[in-house]
């Protein structure tokens, strides 16, 4: 399990050839649940990646990538329906705050606001 405490995770998704991009990204942790979101713009390598691959990699990390514990393996989905959409970004609003709000200020001014993508992953 990842605490909520901490600010990125580090997605590992798989590529057609088997190998790995990693992607520091924020998440949140719904309750204490086992269930975690991120959100991409729907038209990003990480979301396709997983439409093709929904096992995933998932370990805390720095802003910039560096892991701070080992990996573990996740099963993502990507979210679609209007009312867990809107959850999920309760849940990453609540936590990210501020810095969630601004960057909902410009996607919606750069209107990609309804380009996002939600992923809710589960780790094993």
């Amino acid at each position: 399990m990842i605490s909520n405490q901490e600010q990125y995770i580090n997605l590992s998704t798989r590529k057609r050839d088997g190998s790995f991009v990693d992607t520091p990204v924020w998440f949140a942790q719904e309750g204490e649940t086992n269930n975690y979101y991120i959100f991409s713009m729907k038209n990003a390598g990480k979301i396709k990646r997983i439409r093709n691959f929904p096992d995933v990699k998932v370990a805390p990390c720095t802003g910039l990538g560096k892991l701070k514990s080992d990996w573990m393996d996740a099963k993502a989905e990507l979210i679609n329906e209007p009312e867990k959409i809107k959850f999920s970004f309760s849940v990453l609003r609540s936590k990210y705050g501020f810095r969630f709000r601004i960057s909902d200020f410009f996607s919606k001014i750069f209107g990609r606001h309804h380009k996002r993508q939600i992923v809710k992953f589960s780790i094993d």
